[in-house]
């Protein structure tokens, strides 16, 4: 489907099978799911449960085993107090474990982080960063033999904001951190060493120092030869790839055993309020999550990641509480600056940042890549009433006139999506969200927190 047709019919296809090459077994789910997705069925049990295909769970890799010690174990921080584990707290979905709008940190622990650090959790199948075409608007069939390709092949809203009219919107998606500027999780492990303002290492030496007069030498040597101690930017390559591998390993980053897993499957009920909830959450007249916080099961059967791992300018306001902000002519754009580099001259990206999973997400504090709300309630809030209702999102400035995306420089502004709902709506129409419908999606959003037990399960029927 191409870009120039009007994005209605792009949403509908959340719900509208593609008419094209895709197997008649993807129509009948995407039907499924419709009608499990309706409130109608009192019961709150879904009428047609899928088997869902999870990862395998096996004991850990002697690697992995070796990463685990590393991801939990201070002493690679420059302060020797902070690891891994205290921004991403497993107790807490692998999110920050307090309600901190960013992490200490530093070399002496004094130092504010950039932005509040995102969920280590359900990563397993992120894609390196790219730009290319969505897959959603483009007819081809996605290969079914590929994990990660067909993490994306769900007919869903597109969106179009942020792109100009052409054959195929170009998206970003893909990638780890806020911007993607990580292309894999190893990668992602040493950027935070050598952050000043997080674990705050001095250089690769540095931390292969720490590692060869560390307890692990040996195992570093057993596992990649007696050699290794003697190779600072090897040694370190091997220490975060043994954390990726335990990011990838461990089944605590990827359980799937939300109280929505087991609806899917047919093993529990959702409440009246819950059901609501799940379809308003799908409803692209209402919340029109899905659209970027896909639900379904892809069509192989790959438990819903709650997100489509791609990029949207929100326009969410100006935190003031981050200490970059203090300087008025600070901006963090994203995908195209300051932090990320590479595509500073991509400004039709400025502005963008990741679509984050939605599971676990109230076992977070702090949301949106600025930490600006505390809260469901806040966030949706914004989402229902940024377009409707912008004076009850944004503050006014000194001259009194309403700083409208007041965290996006002017230059950028036409970026920030004002094309998917409900931000298609218009100063003074209705909300799409009631308070009650909100209500009922934050009930939904409290399903998809894992460790939903088998006990729960057998009694909840």
């Amino acid at each position: 489907m191409s870009s120039n047709k009007p994005t209605q019919q792009k949403r509908f296809r959340l719900f509208k099978p593609a008419l094209c090459a895709i197997c008649a077994l993807s129509c009948a789910a995407s039907y499924a799911f419709i009608e499990q997705s309706s409130p109608s069925d009192n019961s709150g049990l879904n009428p047609h449960p899928v088997h869902l295909l999870l990862p395998p769970t096996a004991p850990l890799s002697a690697v992995a085993q070796l990463g685990k010690s590393l991801f939990f174990d201070p002493m690679l921080s420059g302060s020797g107090k902070q690891s891994c584990a205290s921004c991403h707290d497993p107790k807490h979905g692998y999110n920050p474990p307090n309600a901190l709008t960013v992490q200490p940190g530093g070399a002496h622990m004094k130092e504010a982080g950039f932005r509040p650090p995102p969920s280590l959790a359900y990563l397993y199948r992120q894609m390196p960063f790219s730009i290319g075409p969505d897959a959603a608007d483009t007819d081809i069939p996605v290969d079914l033999n590929n994990v990660a390709a067909s993490n994306r092949n769900d007919p869903r809203a597109s969106k179009s904001a942020g792109t100009t009219p052409a054959t195929v919107p170009m998206v970003p998606q893909g990638g780890l951190f806020w911007d993607g500027r990580a292309d894999s999780l190893q990668r992602q492990a040493i950027i935070p060493m050598l952050n000043p303002v997080e674990m705050a290492n001095t250089s690769i030496d540095a931390v292969a120092l720490k590692l060869a007069n560390s307890r692990y030498r040996q195992s570093f040597a057993q596992l990649f030869g007696p050699g290794i101690v003697h190779d600072p930017q090897q040694l370190v390559d091997e220490a975060m790839f043994a954390i990726g591998r335990f990011e990838i390993e461990d089944s605590s980053f990827h359980p799937f055993t939300s109280k929505y897993d087991a609806w899917l499957q047919g093993q529990a009920r959702l409440t009246a309020q819950e059901m609501r909830g799940l379809a308003l959450f799908n409803d692209p007249k209402k919340g029109n999550c899905a659209a970027c916080h896909i639900s379904q099961p892809t069509r192989d059967g790959l438990p819903p990641l709650f997100t489509d791992t791609q990029y949207e300018a929100l326009g969410v306001p100006r935190n003031p509480e981050l200490a970059l902000n203090k300087d008025p002519r600070f901006f963090d754009l994203g995908v195209c600056g300051p932090f990320r580099k590479d595509l500073a001259n991509q400004t039709q990206y400025c502005g963008m940042f990741l679509t984050p999973t939605l599971r676990n997400v109230d076992r977070r504090a702090v949301f949106f890549h600025n930490g600006v709300y505390h809260n469901l309630t806040q966030v949706l809030d914004f989402y229902n009433l940024r377009s409707v209702a912008p004076e009850k999102i944004y503050p006014r400035d000194a001259s009194g006139k309403l700083a409208l995306y007041n965290d996006i420089p002017a230059a950028y502004q036409k970026n920030v999506d004002v094309t998917d709902a409900p931000f298609d709506l218009h100063v003074g129409d209705a909300p799409a969200l009631t308070t009650k419908d909100i209500q009922d999606i934050i009930a939904f959003l409290h399903t998809l927190d894992d460790g939903y037990s088998s006990s729960v399960r057998k009694k909840d029927p």
